[in-house]
């Protein structure tokens, strides 16, 4: 089996901030574009069997600076819909809700827990065949690949807290070690 490379967006103004970026389509910092273009040297060392990207212009443009090729945008790489909480940080939703916490409480008026799972579910279940023919990368957000990384290792969504938020511009690789699911590479720069 190959190995499942997910790429983390390079930074935008809210991710720098610590603002919950949904749906909200944000450009790529300059520091963001320089860290997209610092990943193409490392990921032209692999050749993929497919390549998909969140079709949100911060995943996609750190797909085409980072020498992706032949990117498929898929809408099930789309980070996590807020709601109410989009373009908050976690301090300033704490204030409405003290003691609140992303992973236990969810969110207002967006998307739950539930329904970003199906979505991910939904893709791996596309490109695990894939994986036969060769390493298949993916450029996405945070949440969602944290989400991704969890169910790719058979655990409950939830259990996505558990993983360290993957910064901006940084690859993590999954894959297999005796047939088992596997984390091989976290944040790696």
């Amino acid at each position: 089996m190959r190995e499942l490379v997910l790429i983390r967006h390079g930074e935008t103004a809210w991710s720098r901030t610590g603002q919950h970026a949904g749906r909200t389509d944000l450009p790529l910092t300059e520091a963001g574009e320089d860290a997209a273009c610092a990943l193409a040297p490392r990921l032209a060392e692999r050749e993929f069997a497919a390549v998909y990207s969140s079709p949100l212009t911060r995943a996609a443009r750190t797909a085409e600076l980072a020498g992706l090729s032949g990117t498929e945008p898929d809408t099930d790489l789309i980070e996590w819909d807020y709601g109410r909480y989009e373009g908050m940080t976690a301090e300033q939703i704490q204030e409405l809700k003290p003691g609140w916490e992303l992973w236990r409480d969810g969110v207002d008026a967006g998307e739950d827990l539930g329904h970003v799972t199906v979505r991910v579910d939904a893709f791996l279940g596309r490109v695990r065949p894939l994986l036969d023919k060769g390493d298949v990368a993916v450029v996405a957000h945070g949440h969602l690949s944290r989400i991704l990384t969890a169910r790719w290792l058979g655990l409950d969504a939830s259990a996505a807290r558990q993983f360290g938020h993957p910064h901006p511009g940084t690859i993590n690789t999954l894959g297999y070690e005796h047939d088992l699911p596997v984390v091989l590479g976290w944040n790696v720069p």
